[in-house]
């Protein structure tokens, strides 16, 4: 367990550590150019520059983004897979009855994401490498254009080191992206292309996380979806992190069909476990074994041993997330018996409900505050009868 402690940090660090040559290859091409500037250039049109190019560059990484996910989207076209969404940053494109609808959707340590439906599976079998490595193909591809364009135009002012800091951003982001590593909450596309044709169960996994995504596109809850996909796979065989989310799945159906004992059980097996499930999966089962503590026994205890200041601060990070805004309601509700905190969450809940790209989550989370509410009016009401005004 320390091994795979230890793996994981090098991994994050070797992310950031990505993150930050990034900067510093922009800022040296920045560096670069201003010093090369003319010694008759006035001051304000070099400062003009400088803000110029550091704008330009945070839009290189947004552009990146794009180009990216827009990667994917090609070359699952290209191998049998169907549009199914498609986000950057928190803004999300799917189709609903036939049509192009945008959406909302925050996920932590996620700049965008492209899911598409997979085609049937074969023997076993599905294309995943050129899926899985299309966006980083899309990067070296259009940044290999900007290279060519500073090749052709290496010494007009502005434009040069534009296109400079473009090629090298979408180097370096195919590089990050396509070099197998866990970054943060989430595994990265190289990792995926590794380590899916090494595992039949994790092929079959990817599989049914496309599935599951593109049912929930369609309006059906988890727990109207085949039982078969939400079967809970071995210990040993969840130490592959896409095997580990049918686990995660499992857990969601379970919650979903409010069979809290065993989502409970199930849930804490997992996170006791050491498996390959990634952080923002585990942070999110954390959430719900507190919901459900609140609902059952609502011990103090229990609640303030999970709310650990990581849980705060991911909670605070996915504050517009459905099950968030679920938990935090009942935290309101049930543990700081704050009745109008709890109001203003479930206001907040509905806020974003109108723009959630899951109306059936949504419906799904409603029923979980409900309870919530239930049990809330129930131990007042319970409070009341033993201790009687007068």
């Amino acid at each position: 367990m320390k091994q795979g402690k230890k793996k994981l940090v090098w991994q994050q660090f070797l992310g950031t550590a990505f993150m930050m040559l990034i900067g510093a290859v922009c800022g040296f091409i920045v560096v670069r150019y201003i010093d090369r500037s003319s010694a008759d250039t006035p001051l304000y049109q070099n400062i003009l520059s400088l803000v110029g190019l550091f704008l330009g560059m945070y839009v290189a990484f947004f552009f990146h983004i794009i180009v990216h996910e827009a990667g994917h989207l090609v070359f699952g076209l290209m191998t049998g897979y169907q549009f199914s969404s498609f986000r950057i940053a928190s803004f999300m494109w799917l189709k609903e009855n036939g049509k192009l609808k945008l959406k909302r959707l925050t996920l932590a340590g996620t700049g965008g994401q492209c899911l598409m439906s997979p085609p049937d599976m074969k023997d076993g079998k599905i294309p995943l490498v050129l899926y899985n490595l299309g966006g980083s193909f899309a990067n070296v591809i259009i940044g290999a254009l900007f290279l060519v364009g500073y090749w052709f135009c290496p010494n007009i002012p502005f434009l040069s080191p534009i296109l400079l800091i473009f090629a090298a951003v979408g180097f370096m982001t195919a590089m990050m992206n396509g070099i197998p590593m866990r970054m943060g909450t989430v595994d990265n596309d190289g990792y995926n292309a590794f380590a899916l044709p090494r595992n039949r169960e994790a092929v079959e996994a990817f599989w049914v996380q496309l599935k599951v995504a593109e049912q929930s596109s369609k309006g059906v809850r988890l727990k109207d979806m085949p039982a078969e996909w939400f079967a809970v796979p071995t210990d040993e065989a969840m130490k592959n992190s896409m095997v580990a989310t049918r686990g995660v799945f499992a857990c969601n159906r379970l919650m979903d069909e409010e069979r809290f004992e065993e989502a409970d059980a199930l849930m804490a097996h997992l996170l006791e476990t050491d498996g390959g499930m990634v952080g923002l999966h585990r942070d999110l089962l954390v959430c719900d074994r507190i919901y459900v503590e609140l609902i059952g026994e609502n011990r103090s205890r229990v609640v303030e041993r999970m709310m650990t200041k990581e849980q705060k601060k991911f909670m605070r990070a996915m504050k517009r997330f459905p099950s968030v805004l679920r938990t935090e309601y009942a935290l309101a509700r049930l543990w700081e018996r704050d009745a109008a905190k709890a109001a203003t969450i479930e206001s907040e809940f509905e806020k974003v409900a109108k723009s959630y790209p899951y109306p059936h989550e949504i419906d799904s989370e409603r029923e979980l505050m409900r309870i919530a509410e239930r049990t809330g009016c129930a131990t007042a009401a319970h409070a009341g009868e033993r201790h009687p005004d007068g």
